[in-house]
């Protein structure tokens, strides 16, 4: 078959579907997708890929599953998009996985770290844009372990595939030790605050507490951990890791300390104004996103490609 008699596959373009949450719970992280629209059209300014033109469509589904199906089935069946890309979310990316399998639509990059669509038996047609959260885990457990050999540990963790891979990987980790040492309680993204789970988790006696979920409510652990007077060793996971949508809304003052893993560099940090990457970034920036907060943006374009650490 020929690029150009494939689904989404014209002589001069090429039709492209991805969803996010706009808005919703995790609004702040659907800035992955205006990142994505704004490197498509720098792409197309740029001639496009072989001449062909993208044409990128996003759609919003607030971060609700039920309306990832929706979407998907419309993209797939209605708009005939060649492929996926970038959709983020693991609870959306989860509930469409088998139907995309079954259609034979390649999914690429998708924005979730949750271990299972790493395995490529199951997912042949899948391909990850973040680093595993089970690895992830494992690295702050290690940390943990190092820094604090003997404390208990608490993890406040997002009801859903994405917390879960986290606790499974201290538990890994830890071995024997983890229920011993560990406590941990789940909220679902439908809660309006995480107050009772911090109020329980503080009672624990921990002196450390981890976060996995999304900005939102990881947002809400660190104030909330503040206001009661709980100052522990605070660790959160990557997807909340923003400045702008996680540690300015939680108070700055009730974030210093906080610790989070990432490989990105962040463009508003002085150390990297001379940077060759961050100078791209901001060059891109000014023309694709003007009048844009850099802080809220950086999120979406830094996962695409711009200022990437080493």
């Amino acid at each position: 078959m020929r690029a150009a008699d494939a689904p989404g596959v014209t002589p001069t373009e090429i039709k492209i579907g991805g969803v996010f949450p706009f808005s919703g719970p995790a609004s702040s992280i659907g800035l992955v997708g205006r990142g994505t629209l704004a490197y498509v059209q720098s792409i197309n300014d740029n001639g496009g890929i072989l001449g062909r033109k993208i044409n990128y469509i996003a759609l919003d589904d607030a971060y609700s599953p039920p309306k990832t199906v929706e979407h998907v089935r419309k993209l797939i069946e209605s708009d005939e998009v060649a492929f996926m890309f970038g959709q983020l979310g693991t609870p959306g990316n989860s509930a469409v996985a088998k139907y995309l399998a079954v259609k034979n639509v390649p999914t690429l990059a998708i924005v979730t770290g949750s271990s299972k669509f790493a395995n490529a038996k199951d997912y042949p047609l899948t391909t990850t844009g973040l680093v595993s959260y089970d690895t992830e885990g494992k690295i702050y457990a290690k940390y943990l372990s190092r820094t604090q050999p003997t404390a208990k540990y608490a993890i406040l963790f997002q009801n859903d595939d994405l917390g879960k891979d986290y606790v499974t990987a201290f538990r890994t980790f830890l071995g024997a030790d983890f229920d011993r040492r560990v406590v941990t309680t789940a909220y679902d993204i439908t809660e309006p605050t995480v107050d009772s789970q911090a109020v329980s988790l503080k009672s624990s006696g921990a002196e450390a507490l981890f976060v996995s979920g999304t900005p939102k409510f990881a947002a809400r652990a660190i104030r909330k951990a503040a206001e009661i007077g709980w100052k522990p060793m605070i660790l959160i996971d990557f997807p909340p890791s923003s400045v702008a949508g996680t540690l300015k809304p939680a108070g700055l003052e009730n974030s210093i300390g906080v610790i989070v893993g990432t490989t990105n560099k962040d463009p508003n940090d002085p150390k990297w104004q001379q940077d060759p990457g961050i100078k791209a970034y901001r060059a891109f920036f000014e023309k694709y996103l003007a009048g844009a907060d850099m802080e809220r943006r950086q999120l979406g374009l830094v996962r695409r490609g711009f200022g990437r650490g080493p």
